[in-house]
């Protein structure tokens, strides 16, 4: 599908969150992506957008992402041991490439979703500039060691589920922060754990303060999924086994982070139904 996010070498200044939003979706170098992603940021803190669109949203395509990385199936991601230079460096790409998304997704909760209380925007502004944070943490790490983002293929899992939950804030909270983004808490202590044994102790720090983050971004995640099913009135942890049903059949891996995910709003039955699906044992 190609780009739905029209942009233009000039950037006309918007009086509204959506144009904004769409915007930071739309640049494609990533100089120009994070620069608009702290501008806005700051620019909705000091009061200087509106809720107020004349303009609905187009239809979900692709947002703006540079040339490279090139984009390859999951299983086409090249795997390494963290023993070399290089091998921590396809890591750290990874790990980059996700926050990358992260930040795209976020200003796609912006943009797409209209008529919602201003703190849902303020919540998700917020993630935006924190995954535009990390990516420029990862960025930098990534140069220590001779590398640049684009350097390794990477895949486009996390975009291909916003699309697939593009109609819909609620099934958007459950699947995209709750399932995918939630992944980072089950296996981000794991990962510090082996980097640390290789002395990258540089890398394990970044990963710490993405950690604490992203606790708040899923449970941002986890509040407004069960907003929307309390105004809809459906039960939220039925509902969130429904739609796991629905969209994961077959596809859910465990183990699950009992602390981390109960940090960010996850109740122990919700744990306890992830855990049945994915047929895996909790992290003690």
């Amino acid at each position: 599908m190609p780009p739905l996010y029209r942009s233009k070498d000039k950037v006309i200044p918007s009086t509204d969150l959506f144009g904004a939003a769409q915007q930071c979706l739309a640049a494609s170098s990533v100089v120009d992506k994070l620069r608009l992603t702290k501008t806005t940021a700051q620019l909705w803190l000091d009061g200087h957008y509106s809720l107020i669109s004349e303009t609905p949203p187009q239809p979900i395509g692709e947002p703006g992402r540079p040339a490279r990385p090139e984009l390859v199936i999951p299983g086409d991601v090249p795997r390494r041991g963290l023993g070399s230079e290089a091998g921590r460096a396809a890591l750290i790409h990874a790990v980059t490439h996700i926050e990358f998304n992260a930040i795209n997704l976020a200003w796609d909760a912006v943009y797409r979703f209209r008529g919602l209380p201003a703190q849902y925007y303020s919540d998700w502004v917020r993630v935006a500039d924190e995954e535009a944070y990390h990516f420029e943490l990862l960025s930098k790490r990534l140069q220590n060691l001779g590398y640049q983002y684009g350097d390794f293929p990477a895949h486009n899992g996390l975009w291909a589920m916003a699309q697939k939950t593009a109609d819909d804030p609620m099934v958007r909270m459950a699947l995209v922060p709750r399932v995918l983004e939630a992944r980072g808490l089950d296996v981000t202590p794991g990962m510090m754990q082996r980097l640390k044994k290789v002395g990258d102790d540089g890398t394990v720090e970044i990963l710490k303060t993405i950690l604490h983050d992203e606790i708040g971004h899923v449970e941002i995640g986890s509040r407004w999924f069960k907003y929307f099913c309390d105004e809809r009135g459906l039960n939220a942890e039925s509902t969130f086994r429904e739609l796991i049903n629905a969209y994961f059949i077959g596809e859910l891996r465990g183990p699950f982070n009992y602390e981390k995910r109960q940090q960010a709003g996850f109740s122990v039955d919700e744990l306890k139904t992830l855990e049945k699906l994915a047929a895996q044992p909790a992290i003690d």
